[in-house]
């Protein structure tokens, strides 16, 4: 497995624990997280604040189904489950767009489709 491929299952596998520190690990310093429709961040604190989202309660389930890598891009497709704080889980896919360099995240763009339950 590339670096870079390591570095996705390491921070994905972060957010499965609700690990800053891990997730913060694997992000350059100027990090760009994008999810259209929804947010535009930058840097690391900015990052960190979104990791736990107030709209939910407990540890999301994130897993990856494929992973696809050209030169310092690489797209993770997957599943996420959630529960929402006011009630009702989330049942959604992705696909994150990973702009990498030097083995760390340097933009993410993330698409989340909720599927129906």
């Amino acid at each position: 497995m590339s670096t870079n491929k390591a570095t996705v299952e390491k921070f994905i596998d972060g957010f499965n624990k609700s690990d800053h520190v891990q997730i913060l690990s694997c992000l350059t310093d100027d990090v760009e997280w994008l999810m259209p429709g929804g947010f535009h961040l930058f840097g690391k604190e900015e990052f960190d604040g979104e990791i736990e989202n107030p709209a939910f309660v407990g540890m999301p389930k994130v897993k990856i189904t494929r992973m696809t890598e050209e030169n310092n891009i690489v797209c993770a497709e997957g599943s996420v489950e959630a529960q929402f704080k006011a009630g009702g889980p989330l049942h959604a896919v992705f696909c994150d767009v990973f702009e990498m360099e030097n083995g760390l995240v340097k933009k993410l763009v993330g698409y989340l489709v909720h599927l129906p339950e």
